[in-house]
């Protein structure tokens, strides 16, 4: 049976500390990256599923285009019935 001595066994945890804060350091700078290309991929199949097209821009400089109808704005009702004074009633 063999005995574990102090050298290997500091030996041991340096190799563990020097792993880690590697992949630590790694992480913060393959992560993001990493990230980016996740999302663009993502967002790339999302447009295919949907069939998006960017928007063609068919209109001359200085044209005016109105992109939708406005709504007309709805006038008061005069129809609504006949006003009623109101008397309190004392008792």
């Amino acid at each position: 049976m063999q005995e574990a001595s102090f050298l290997g066994f500091f030996r041991t945890i340096l190799i563990i500390m020097v792993i880690y804060y590697g992949l630590k350091f790694v992480g913060r700078i393959l992560f993001p990256i990493f990230f980016q290309k996740m999302v663009k991929n993502v967002e790339k199949k999302v447009r295919e599923q949907q069939g998006y097209q960017a928007p063609v821009d068919e209109s001359k400089e200085g044209e005016t285009t109105i992109a939708k109808k406005p709504i007309p704005k709805k006038g008061s009702n005069n129809n609504v019935g006949e006003y009623v004074d109101y008397e309190e009633v004392d008792e």
